[in-house]
């Protein structure tokens, strides 16, 4: 699939830019260049150090932002595959920036778009969250105006053969800034904070992400939402997973936190279909496709009405063991109780 393209991600330097990274060099070797595209050259640096240019020559490395669209569009030339990761996200940062979040989550989003457009891309992957389904922060309000902004983008394509997408998960296991790592650091101090004992959440691994994205490149006909069926958890088993000599102690619900997290309300059911391994809420305006095209491409079906994803009903849930193997597998391999 991307075996002598071009590929460009951007906020490449996080920690989904580097597992895709290191996806793509395994599977597809053949691969003719990756772009790295982001602010941070300490991170670039780091990147630099891992993958030595003697020995990954198709690595390239571009300091940019995605406010700045001129420099996208010099990034984007000749590019074949753009993976749009870049964001604000994290949801109190974004509480006390609003600003600078809706600039870098949409304005950037829009700048990408018109970058590819520009510049013969063919297919583009946006990542988003279970926090722009019936959004209550900042955050998950920008995502879902960054998701809107790359479905309708498949209806100013014109001639162009170039398809959007985008990709919506919950809760990365071990992401910067996420409860696992937290936790970790915090059982040294003999008590964990949560923010509500009945909290639940969403739960799939760095790898599993990058399977989603990599999944609607090979897949997409353009608009859908992608999501996976993943299982969830509840705060409390992970607070047993990870430290359960420890107190908790409950200090509240954060401004903008959700008790539990959606990724498809009732109201979304209505357009969406299920693929086996994952859902897709498809475009509720589009002047390409039908319902009926995308369900035969797919090869999907209709999600009974009403259904709704959500991690509180959701049927699918870890278990404090599992999470513990999780956590070797996926975080920390000398994870020890």
């Amino acid at each position: 699939m991307l075996n002598n393209k071009i590929v460009l991600i951007t906020g490449g330097t996080g920690s989904f830019g580097k597992k895709f990274i290191e996806t793509i060099l395994t599977r597809y070797p053949k691969v003719k260049k990756i772009i790295i595209y982001s602010r941070d050259e300490f991170k670039q640096s780091l990147i630099k150090q891992k993958y030595p240019s003697f020995d990954f020559p198709q690595l390239r490395f571009f300091i940019g932002d995605v406010r700045d669209q001129s420099r996208l569009t010099q990034a984007c030339e000749g590019v074949d595959v753009v993976i749009h990761a870049a964001a604000i996200k994290q949801v109190d940062t974004a509480e006390y920036n609003p600003t600078e979040c809706i600039r870098t989550n949409i304005n950037g989003a829009e700048n990408v778009i018109h970058a590819v457009l520009a510049c013969g891309v063919t297919d583009v992957v946006a990542l988003s969250t279970d926090k722009a389904c019936a959004p209550i922060n900042l955050y998950g309000a920008t995502k879902l105006a960054s998701d809107k902004l790359f479905v309708a983008a498949n209806n100013i394509r014109g001639s162009k053969d170039i398809h959007f997408s985008v990709v919506r998960y919950g809760n990365i296991m071990g992401s910067r800034g996420s409860v696992i790592p937290f936790f970790m650091d915090k059982r040294k101090d003999g008590v964990l904070p949560i923010t509500h004992k009945d909290m639940t959440r969403f739960n799939i691994s760095l790898q599993d992400g990058v399977n989603l994205v990599m999944f609607a490149l090979d897949n997409h006909l353009g608009g859908e939402i992608f999501i996976p069926k993943i299982p969830s958890y509840k705060i409390l088993d992970i607070a047993e997973a990870i430290a359960p000599e420890c107190i908790i102690k409950d200090i509240g619900i954060r401004p903008g936190e959700k008790l539990h997290e959606e990724m498809i309300t009732d109201t979304d059911s209505l357009n969406t279909i299920d693929l086996g391994p994952y859902y897709a809420i498809l475009p509720s305006v589009s002047y390409t496709y039908t319902e009926d095209d995308y369900i035969k491409h797919h090869k999907a079906i209709k999600v009974p009405f009403g259904f709704k994803y959500n991690s509180r009903t959701n049927i699918e849930w870890e278990t404090v063991e599992g999470l513990r193997q999780l956590i070797v597998d996926h975080v920390d391999p000398n994870f020890k109780v």
